[in-house]
């Protein structure tokens, strides 16, 4: 059984999103990354993530994780930050026109560290504007990406 499906199935089954997911300890600690979708927002925006909604998502996954006989010591439920990690293709499309920070795989145009505002998302390439222009990145290069958080006071 895949782990990663398993969590993502349990956490979309309750109405939240699946961000990411961690293991540590020799998998021993499982640290799991929820977030509301856009949908279940009444602005379409993506909703914060309460300790409430960290407690609902735990304690389900602690009695079906006891279920299915997965062996860990420690489970952790938290929201993804404000500096959101990236990691399917809707992540970059939904956060369209958001300022992300890439780490590449291998070099593009000699660079393998970006930061710029994401413009599109098709066919697995990313259009990235940085200062100087327009970069596409194929999403498959990507190794590490981020949102920029925006703090206004």
């Amino acid at each position: 059984m895949e782990l990663q499906g398993f969590l993502e199935r349990t956490v979309d089954g309750l109405g939240y999103e699946l961000v990411s997911l961690e293991l540590s300890n020799r998998g021993r600690m499982l640290r799991v990354f929820i977030a509301r979708p856009a949908a279940a927002s009444p602005d379409g925006a993506a909703g914060g993530i309460t300790v409430d909604d960290c407690a609902r998502v735990s304690n389900q996954l602690a009695r079906v994780l006891e279920v299915e006989d997965i062996d860990y010591d420690r489970l952790e439920v938290s929201s993804p930050g404000l500096d959101r990690p990236l990691k399917k293709e809707a992540d970059f499309a939904r956060f369209a026109g958001e300022q992300a920070r890439l780490t590449l795989r291998v070099p593009v145009a000699g660079r393998r560290n970006f930061t710029g505002v994401m413009r599109a998302v098709a066919e697995g390439k990313l259009q990235l504007e940085i200062e100087g222009g327009m970069v596409n990145i194929e999403l498959a290069n990507i190794d590490k990406a981020r949102l920029v958080p925006r703090i206004e006071f």
